[in-house]
């Protein structure tokens, strides 16, 4: 059996300049049967095709949210109304697992100083972390291909020098041969491809860094994603 981990992240990773009003880093990893993903495809083409008949647009959180590019359509409230509730009960109702894994930048930066550890990297290794620890658990699983949203060739290259490393020599919680038990490959995507799997982990990572900043905010998004969370809800944030 094969599985897919996408992943794509919410805010900058950046300590030079901290934003104030969103000062959360998360990377947000969507873990999904091969099956299973096949299935969500499907669903999400006919979604699409139901509201735009031609040229589908590609999800984007912030699209979406702003009602920009292909999403005015949503400026119409009955359309709008329709379009989110066939998207939530898409991602309601189907399995997988989401994998977030974040920081406050300014706890990071007080802790560690603006030379610290990449985010991005150090979040990443904790998602590759809680992906290893849970799919010990499955049986028949033999492949895991992990897709993350293209940035620009150095980042990518450096990104994966990172990748590579942790596949080799492991983590702090999984060993080399935990990671070498499954035959892992890895690969970088523009969101603009299409793959379902990049835009769900886009329309999930949003809601759960607003809730990271404010647990006690209305967030209809989060509560609608919130039981597919892999961890516990107060681990999300490294500290």
């Amino acid at each position: 059996m094969k599985y897919y981990l996408f992943i794509d992240e919410c805010g900058d990773h950046g300590l030079s300049k901290i934003d104030f009003h969103f000062p959360i880093f998360l990377l947000c990893g969507i873990l999904i049967s091969d099956n299973e993903n096949e299935i969500l495809k499907s669903e999400i083409t006919k979604l699409k095709s139901f509201f735009w008949r031609d040229n589908s647009p590609i999800f984007h959180s912030r699209d979406i949210r702003k009602c920009a590019n292909a999403f005015k359509i949503l400026l119409d409230e009955k359309t709008k109304l329709k379009f989110y509730r066939e998207l939530n009960k898409t991602l309601e109702n189907h399995s997988y697992w989401i994998i977030p894994v974040g920081l406050n930048k300014f706890n990071y930066v007080k802790k560690y100083g603006n030379l610290g550890n990449d985010p991005y990297e150090l979040c990443l290794s904790s998602v590759f972390d809680l992906c290893i620890s849970h799919l010990k658990n499955q049986t028949n699983l033999n492949e895991l291909v992990i897709v993350l949203e293209k940035r620009g060739e150095k980042e990518d290259n450096k990104l994966a020098s990172h990748i590579t490393k942790i596949i080799s020599n492991g983590t702090y919680k999984n060993s080399a041969e935990s990671f070498n038990s499954l035959r892992i490959t890895f690969k970088f995507n523009h969101k603009k491809e299409g793959l379902v799997g990049l835009q769900i982990a886009d329309l999930t990572a949003y809601p759960i860094a607003k809730y990271l900043l404010n647990v006690q905010a209305l967030n209809p998004a989060f509560d609608i994603i919130a039981k597919k969370i892999l961890q516990p809800l107060k681990k999300i944030l490294l500290r």
